[in-house]
This record gives C-alpha cells, sequence and structure tokens, in this order.
C-alpha cells in the first residue's frame, strides 16, 4: 500500500483546491471540502493507476481510500 498526503485549501473565491506533492500536477477543486477530496481521490486513482501501467511504482494492494488528508494507493 502506498499512502499519499494531502494538502487542502479554501480559496478566496469560494472553492476547495486539494493536490498531492508527491504527485507532481495531480490537483482538483471542489465547492466544499470534501467535493474537493472526492475529486483528489478520482484524480490520484488515475494518476497512479499510469504509473504503474508505465513500470514507475510498483501495483499497489488495495484500492485507493482517502483519510483525510492522506491518500493511500
Amino acid at each position: 500500500m502506498v499512502t499519499y498526503q494531502a494538502q487542502i485549501e479554501h480559496d478566496d473565491d469560494g472553492r476547495w483546491s486539494a493536490w498531492v506533492d508527491d504527485l507532481p500536477g495531480c490537483s482538483a477543486w471542489g465547492r466544499t471540502r470534501q467535493e474537493a477530496l472526492s475529486a483528489l481521490h478520482d484524480a490520484a486513482a488515475a494518476y497512479v493507476e499510469d504509473m504503474v501501467e508505465a513500470g514507475e511504482i510498483p501495483q499497489p494492494d488495495g484500492e485507493l481510500v482517502i483519510q483525510e488528508p492522506v491518500i493511500t494507493s
């Protein structure tokens, strides 16, 4: 299992932004904190799947799970 720390902040425009520093370019936003984390979960799952297919990380032993503010793959 691989664990990634999620970062989240409330933007001036009212949206929530979320990203993973260890997955460059992996980010998402939402109208609520939970919506942003849910969108980040989906983005991170696709990101990690692409990395696995490219042989950049080993196949994770489980599904991607968010435990605020951590994402696990």
